[in-house]
C-alpha cells in the first residue's frame, strides 16, 4: 500500500504543479520579489468556490504524504512532517507564479492549501489502520490485483479522471502534436504542422472523421481496460472490475460535460463515432480479457500506439470546435490546467508502466 501511496503522491504532486503554473508562458520578472506575496494585504475580491478549491485541492496531498511514509514515521511525526511538505509546495508554487503575468500570487491562496495540506496530514494519521492495517479495501486489493499492481491501479484511476477533460476524440488522449508544433514554430519563426507530415496531403470526409473517432475511441478504451486486466488475478471479478472502470469513465465524462458546458450537453460526447469505437472496444476486451497477461500487455500497448498515431495525425475536429465554443474556461482555469496534464501524458504513463521490466510479468 506505500508503494501505491507514493507513486499516487508523485503523479498529484505533479499535477498540482502543472495546475499552478499552467499554461506555462511569457515567464518574465514583474518588480516583484518572489516571496513578496507572503507579505501584502489580503486579496480584497475573493469566492467561496475559489477558496474552497485551494483547501479541497491540498487535502489528498497531505493524506498521501501520510501514508507514503508508513510505517517509518507515523502519527503525529508523520503529520507534521505532511504539512510541512504542503507548506513548502504551495509556497514555491506560490512564488514561481510572481513570475507569470496571467498568474496572481496571493497570501490568501497560500493559507488556503497550507490549511488543506494540514486537514489532510491530520486526516491521514487518522485513518492509518483503517486504511493501511485492517482495511478491507486492502484485503480485496491482495485477493483480485497482483503484488505489483500499485503503480498500475494509480495509473487505471487516472484513466479516470483523465475523461474530466475534452478530448476532439473520445478517449483520445496524448494529442501532443499540436503543442510541439506550436513550439517548433515559435522556435524556427516558420510554420510547422506535425500532424500534416504524418496524414500527408489527404482531404478529409465526414465520414474519415467518423472512422477515426471510431478507430480512436476503440484503441484508447481497450488500452486502457487491458492495462487494468493485466493486474487482476485469476480469482478476481475481471468482468466486473473491467466494467467498472468503463463505468467510472463515462460517468466523469458525463459529469464533467454537465458542469464545463451545459447539463443539456451532458450527452454530447456520445457521437456516433464514439458509440461504434466503444462497442468495437468491448468486444475486443472481451474477446482477450481472460487471455495470458502477456498476450493482454502486448495488445494493451499496441492499442495504445495506435491511438497515440492517430490523435496526433488527425487535424482539429470541427464539429467539437463548435461545442468548445460554450466552454467558459475561467472559473476552473487551476482545475482545467491539471485535466489536460491529464489527458495529455495518461498514455505516456500507461506504455511507460507496461513497458517497466518490473510490470512485465504477472504472478497468478
Amino acid at each position: 500500500m506505500s508503494t501505491f501511496a507514493r507513486a499516487g503522491l508523485l503523479m498529484y504532486t505533479c499535477l498540482i504543479v502543472y495546475a499552478s503554473l499552467y499554461p506555462f508562458s511569457n515567464w518574465h520578472r514583474m518588480g516583484l520579489k518572489a516571496w513578496d506575496f507572503l507579505f501584502m494585504p489580503m486579496p480584497y475580491y475573493w469566492t467561496g468556490f475559489d477558496l474552497a478549491t485551494n483547501v479541497v485541492g491540498y487535502v489528498p496531498f497531505g493524506i498521501l504524504v501520510v501514508f507514503a511514509l508508513y510505517p517509518r514515521v507515523r502519527g503525529v511525526a508523520a503529520a507534521v512532517t505532511a504539512t510541512f511538505l504542503a507548506m513548502v509546495l504551495t509556497g514555491s508554487m506560490e512564488a514561481l507564479q510572481t513570475f507569470l503575468p496571467n498568474r496572481v500570487s496571493s497570501n490568501l491562496d497560500f493559507l488556503a492549501n497550507l490549511g488543506g495540506g494540514a486537514i489532510g496530514a491530520i486526516a491521514g494519521a487518522l485513518l492509518t489502520r483503517s486504511f493501511l492495517v485492517e482495511s478491507r479495501m486492502l484485503q480485496l486489493r491482495r485477493e483480485w490485483l497482483v503484488p505489483e499492481a500499485g503503480r498500475g491501479a494509480i495509473v487505471a484511476g487516472l484513466w479516470m479522471l483523465a475523461q474530466i477533460y475534452p478530448q476532439p476524440y473520445m478517449f483520445g488522449h496524448g494529442q501532443v502534436f499540436p503543442i510541439l508544433s506550436e513550439w517548433i514554430s515559435r522556435l524556427t519563426e516558420a510554420p510547422i504542422d506535425l500532424g500534416a507530415l504524418l496524414r500527408g496531403d489527404a482531404t478529409l470526409s465526414i465520414q474519415d472523421y467518423w472512422l477515426a473517432e471510431t478507430l480512436i475511441t476503440a484503441s484508447g478504451m481497450s488500452g486502457a481496460l487491458l492495462a487494468w486486466s493485466f493486474l487482476l488475478r485469476k480469482q478476481a471479478p475481471t468482468g466486473l472490475l473491467i466494467a467498472g472502470l468503463l463505468a467510472g469513465a463515462a460517468l466523469v465524462k458525463f459529469m464533467s460535460y454537465a458542469l464545463l458546458f451545459t447539463p443539456a450537453l451532458a450527452l454530447d460526447w456520445l457521437t456516433p463515432g464514439a458509440k461504434g469505437g466503444m462497442l468495437l472496444g468491448v468486444l475486443l476486451v472481451a474477446g482477450v480479457a481472460y487471455a495470458p497477461p502477456t498476450v493482454q500487455r502486448r495488445i494493451a500497448i499496441a492499442c495504445l500506439l495506435i491511438s497515440l498515431v492517430l490523435i496526433n495525425a488527425m487535424p482539429e475536429n470541427p464539429y467539437f470546435a463548435e461545442t468548445l465554443q460554450s466552454w467558459i474556461q475561467g472559473k476552473f482555469l487551476n482545475f482545467n490546467g491539471a485535466a489536460h496534464f491529464l489527458s495529455l501524458f495518461w498514455p505516456f504513463l500507461a506504455l511507460w508502466f507496461l513497458l517497466h521490466p518490473a510490470h512485465r510479468k504477472k504472478r497468478n
